[in-house]
């Protein structure tokens, strides 16, 4: 099965065209041991866009998710071999007047998406896929309802039918895309087994999840105020440093580690911080809770209150900004590490997969892989997605999308919509 995929739920475009390896049983379907071979992942950025308002705008995302839809098209069916153009002399490159007014119709939110829809699709043969994948939350509903009707245009001109995908289960199944598994003392595992548990850390959600089988989630925890991504980058924020914040924070982290002598105490001498009174220390929310619920808004307070400290004692931040960042990146890392430890042992969990954007972060997939080997038995093993794949890609969208197509769960193009709050 070949899935055409879209990806617009933040900031990232992305079309991708993923193909499935598995072998179906004779006389049914099933997701024995589903895995993949992506033909093609675009994805373009638009962080130097909105690196200048420190955030995602979501109306300046539509705009430039409508703008680059059909591009990028073109380069994932060009890098697929599956970019064909028709022949003018063979066959006519109008779209017929009943799907013409219908993709009008489609299309009248996105007028620069529509022109070069008509423009670039009736040029090409339609491709040889099975199905068209979609994000449909959660995200920023701006930004997926591009997605959404780039998707419901192409499936009516293409006759292809839509899958809905939850953006978050494509965080999950990234794991079987060019995933990297450590199975604790024993050889390396292809196959993740179940029962499961996902730790899914990124900009506006983390979340522990438990798997029992593909497509059947149970969110066993989740954040009651700030994403750890979050708390990355409104911390970074209030050390000044550029946006997106959490590559920058573990980028002054690491330069703590190689350097420690140098940046541990600033530049100061020991008996100078002593007489300050001053220690960097912050504190790991939740950490002892008997839930597995998250809580980072305490963390940035506490950086808040911290740097305000700091600036009442005339120090200068700027001295210290690599050992604030390595004790906010581990205070975060040291949460989601325990929590995600102790369901583990809770659930007799066989697999971990991390997921989301923050599972880019090297520190946190050194301390995971550790851990794992430490606390749990032989029998788990810990899948860590490839770091290109932990940011939003529509490869992963085409893989979760692949979950559904593969039991015949399409959606009716009429009752697709946005769902910018939707859960797993």
């Amino acid at each position: 099965m070949i899935i055409l995929a879209i990806e617009t739920s933040c900031d990232e475009t992305s079309v991708a065209i993923v193909e499935s390896k598995e072998r179906l049983p004779a006389g049914g379907q099933g997701l024995k041991n589903p895995s993949f071979e992506i033909l093609s992942n675009i994805v373009l950025s638009q962080i130097k866009i909105h690196k200048k308002w420190g955030g995602v705008v979501p109306m300046v995302a539509k705009r430039e998710h409508q703008k680059n839809l059909i591009p990028i098209l073109g380069k994932a069916l060009r890098k697929s071999n599956l970019l064909i153009s028709k022949s003018e002399f063979l066959i006519s490159n109008q779209i017929p007047n009943s799907k013409l007014k219908k993709i009008q119709k489609i299309l009248e939110r996105e007028p620069e998406l529509l022109e070069q829809f008509l423009k670039f699709i009736p040029a090409i043969r339609p491709p040889k896929i099975d199905a068209i994948a979609v994000t449909v939350g959660p995200g920023l509903e701006p930004a997926l309802w591009v997605g959404i009707n780039f998707a419901k245009a192409l499936a009516l001109i293409w006759n292809k039918s839509i899958v809905a995908v939850n953006h978050m289960e494509g965080h999950v199944v990234a794991s079987l895309l060019g995933t990297t598994s450590y199975k604790v003392k024993s050889k390396k595992s292809k196959v993740v087994e179940f029962p499961a548990l996902a730790l899914l850390v990124s900009g506006g959600h983390t979340e522990l999840v438990l798997i029992k089988k593909w497509g059947d989630y149970e969110i066993i925890g989740q954040t009651r105020d700030d994403a750890a991504g979050e708390a990355f980058d409104k911390t970074a924020r209030m050390l000044e440093l550029p946006y997106p914040g959490g590559p920058q924070i573990a980028k002054q982290a690491e330069n703590f580690r190689k350097y420690p002598l140098t940046f541990r105490m600033g530049g100061w001498t020991r008996r100078e911080m002593e007489k300050e009174a001053f220690n960097i220390k912050l504190p790991r929310p939740m950490i002892d809770s008997k839930d597995y619920d998250f809580s980072f808004s305490g963390l940035k307070t506490a950086v808040l209150y911290m740097l305000r400290d700091m600036k009442e004692r005339h120090i200068n931040i700027g001295d210290f900004t690599p050992t604030i960042c390595n004790e906010i990146q581990q205070a975060i890392i040291d949460v989601l590490i325990s929590k995600t430890i102790k369901a583990a042992k809770e659930f007799s969990a066989k697999s971990i997969i991390l997921g989301g954007g923050v599972a880019a972060n090297q520190e946190l997939r050194a301390q995971m892989k550790k851990a794992v080997a430490r606390e749990l038995t032989k029998t788990t093993a810990l899948y860590l997605p490839s770091a290109k794949l932990t940011t939003d890609n529509a490869a992963m969208i085409g893989a979760a999308g692949y979950l559904h197509a593969v039991n015949g769960d399409f959606a009716k193009p009429e009752k697709l919509k946005a769902q910018g709050n939707l859960t797993l």
